[in-house]
């Protein structure tokens, strides 16, 4: 089992591999610049980056 399958049928409606992929960004981001935490927000921005990566680029259609 990988850590996130793309070929998973629960990533097959597009909505769904976009939130996966904007929520970890968003909140990243709020934690970077509103909250002051660069380590936390980093995690999470890479947490969204390899979602992305995972989720457009390494899907089989």
């Amino acid at each position: 089992m990988k850590f996130l399958d793309p070929n998973d049928p629960f990533f097959r409606h597009p909505l769904v591999r976009w939130v996966t992929v904007i929520l970890p960004i968003g909140w990243g981001l709020m934690e970077f610049f509103y909250l002051q935490s660069p380590f936390w927000g980093l995690m999470f921005l890479a947490a969204g980056a390899y979602a992305g990566y995972m989720l457009f680029f390494q899907r089989n259609s």
